[in-house]
C-alpha cells in the first residue's frame, strides 16, 4: 500500500507564517493557529511543505488504507485559506449555513479571509470536529 506523502514534519511553521507575503492573510493564519492550538491543546506543526497541522489520529478505510493525518490543520493558498478537517464535526452543515463567505471542498473548507466569517461559529466549528475526532 503506498505511503502518505504528507506527514509531520520539522519544517518551521513561523517560517511558513513569516513567507506569506499579504500582511492580513500572514494575521488570519496567526489567528487560526491560536484557535487550533487552544482547541487540540497541541502546537502547531508543518504536515509536508504547506500544511499547518495540529495534532494527529490514526484512520483506517474500509478499503484497507490507513494511515495518520492532523486532526485540524489549515494552508494559505494562492487565493484563499484552505481548513483541514472542520466536516468532522458532526453537525457542520448546520455551522457551515452560519459561518459566513465559505467555499467548500470534498473535504475541506475555503475561506478568503477571517473577516468573512464568524469567529465564534468557526471556534464552534473547530471545537466540535476535535471532539467528534478523538
Amino acid at each position: 500500500m503506498a505511503e502518505n506523502k504528507t506527514k509531520a514534519t520539522d519544517n518551521s511553521v513561523d517560517e511558513y507564517i513569516a513567507a506569506i507575503e499579504d500582511e492580513t492573510r500572514r494575521k488570519d493564519c496567526t489567528i487560526l493557529i491560536k484557535l487550533m492550538s487552544r482547541a487540540t491543546k497541541q502546537p502547531a506543526v508543518m504536515w509536508g511543505s504547506s500544511i499547518v497541522g495540529f495534532g494527529s489520529y490514526h484512520y483506517r478505510y474500509e478499503s484497507g488504507r490507513e494511515g495518520d493525518s492532523c486532526l485540524l490543520g489549515f494552508s494559505s493558498r494562492k487565493g484563499d485559506i484552505s481548513l483541514y478537517g472542520l466536516k468532522a464535526a458532526p453537525n457542520h452543515e448546520q455551522l457551515l449555513s452560519s459561518l459566513g463567505k465559505t467555499k467548500s471542498g470534498k473535504g475541506c473548507l475555503y475561506i478568503r479571509k477571517l473577516s468573512d466569517v464568524d469567529i465564534k461559529v468557526l471556534e464552534i466549528l473547530i471545537k466540535e470536529a476535535v471532539a467528534a475526532k478523538k
